[in-house]
């Protein structure tokens, strides 16, 4: 084993789930394997988890922020394993899909969700496109694909392959009801580059997603997860691991300088600055371009955009739910005459959520065009709510409580551009500071996987700079 006498620093800004990931395996690897390595984690609220908060309330488990993560490529059940706690996880149970489109529900037929069937003979036996849009979905079939490997609206994307009415009436709910974005800036390249990839190869889409068995709607073939007792027990998991002194909250930084001896200089809005060797920003993208603002570096990128989104939980006793029994999911078109963007009939997913006798429904409102009404009072958005539910579900009892939760400019809009823009962010700091590292909701993935996979990503690329440790 390589010796090493200089003990180095490495500083996490940011203490989301991004964050505490990246804290985490940096302190893991210095004790498993030895090294001269102290961790600091800096959040500048008094909580740690970002976005990621449960609440516990009289029986009721219930998600402010995400609710469950889809676990595609194990990096979740990893981290829960190391954490000690893989028996706490716990998978949603199986159940129907809606989209509104046009003031009625259509369930989404389950070729379209899951992989291995294409989507036009799905399209065929549903009402969730006309006759001629059908036909004009068929036409992905014999259409070329693009000439130039060029990034593009996912609007236009799904437009040229499938035709405006799938776009309406189950492209947009879908993506609306996730990301809460317009499809009409945002990146098919970033967010789907999956799909972009099918076109390069296959030329048509159906045919490339029979080929692969892609899934439209992938999350429902491997199925979501959370843990028993909420999402949050990740977070408290993680911040329990971490020695005390190694966590900073209430602290903003301000600015990162380097020194001539090669190491950076952190500066915050209340105490001393900060020397350390190493440092991981999972801030949001704005955030970190600011804490180089001195230096002029990122003049060229232009700032990113940000949607604001609330989710309204509400637990009624006793829905008459028959017609809607096997529902988990409603995705509301923009046509559809409906505020919310997605409803999750959350005690039909999962098996623990709420005490027998009640119903827990969970709604998003807000996306890009209509942000105003997140800025209405509780009692408003209550009402805008109930009246949506009981036009779209039929619900008409009152709730027993209600749970609205803001979260404003928090969801990251990966617009056309995005992976040229990343890319020249960080050629720009490997250049100017080769020892910090980006990670987060803002860069390369915005659900909870995919931010833990860049948190211990960038924990293991800085580790292996410093140290040459090499990670299998």
């Amino acid at each position: 084993m390589m010796r090493v006498t200089n003990r180095k620093k490495i500083a996490v800004i940011g203490g989301g789930i991004t964050g505490l990931t990246a804290a985490f395996y940096l302190d893991k690897y210095a004790r498993e394997r030895h090294l001269p390595l102290d961790v600091m984690l800096i959040e500048s609220s008094l909580r740690l988890g970002g976005k990621i908060q449960t609440l516990r309330k009289d029986g009721f488990i219930i998600e402010r922020g995400p609710e469950s993560f889809v676990d595609h490529e194990n990096g979740m059940m990893e981290l829960a394993k190391h954490l000690g706690m893989e028996n706490e996880v716990v998978t949603n149970k199986k159940g129907q899909t809606y989209v509104a489109v046009g003031g009625h529900l259509y369930p989404i037929p389950n070729g379209i969700l899951f992989g291995g069937s294409p989507i036009v003979p799905s399209l065929l036996t549903s009402g969730i496109v006309s006759l001629s849009g059908k036909f004009r979905a068929a036409g992905d079939l014999v259409l070329p694909k693009m000439r130039e490997n060029k990034d593009e609206p996912i609007g236009d994307f799904f437009r040229r392959r499938f035709g405006k009415e799938v776009v309406e009436n189950l492209v947009e709910p879908l993506l609306a009801g996730t990301f809460a974005g317009d499809i009409d800036r945002l990146s098919i390249q970033s967010m789907f580059p999956e799909i972009y990839e099918l076109e390069k190869q296959y030329r048509s889409l159906i045919y490339g997603m029979k080929k692969t068995n892609f899934s439209f709607l992938s999350s429902q073939m491997k199925g979501y997860q959370t843990f028993k007792n909420g999402l949050e027990t990740l977070v408290e998991k993680l911040e329990e691991q971490l020695p005390s002194k190694t966590i900073l909250k209430g602290v903003k930084v301000e600015s990162i300088d380097k020194l001539q001896d090669g190491t950076l200089q952190i500066y915050f809005n209340n105490i001393a600055p900060l020397k350390c060797h190493g440092v991981i920003v999972t801030t949001s993208l704005n955030e970190a371009k600011n804490m180089f603002h001195h230096y002029g570096m990122f003049y060229e990128i232009p700032d990113m955009s940000y949607a604001t989104i609330a989710t309204v939980t509400m637990a009624f006793e006793g829905i008459d739910s028959e017609k809607y029994k096997d529902a988990i999911s409603f995705y509301f078109a923009r046509n559809s005459d409906i505020s919310i963007t997605t409803c999750t009939w959350s005690n039909h997913k999962w098996d623990n959520v709420a005490p027998e006798g009640y119903d827990l429904l969970r709604t998003y409102i807000g996306r890009v065009g209509d942000e105003a009404i997140v800025e209405l009072s509780d009692a408003d958005i209550e009402k805008t709510v109930l009246r949506d539910l009981e036009k779209s579900l039929g619900i008409t009892q009152k709730p027993a409580f209600t749970v609205v939760s803001r979260w404003k400019q928090s969801m990251p809009q990966y617009t056309v551009g995005h992976e040229k823009r990343l890319e020249k962010m960080r050629g720009i700091l490997k250049k100017e500071f080769p020892n910090v590292k980006l990670a987060g909701s803002s860069y390369e993935g915005i659900s909870v996987p995919d931010c833990v996979l860049q948190g211990r990503q960038a924990a293991e690329e800085i580790v292996d700079k410093m140290f040459q440790a090499q990670f299998v």
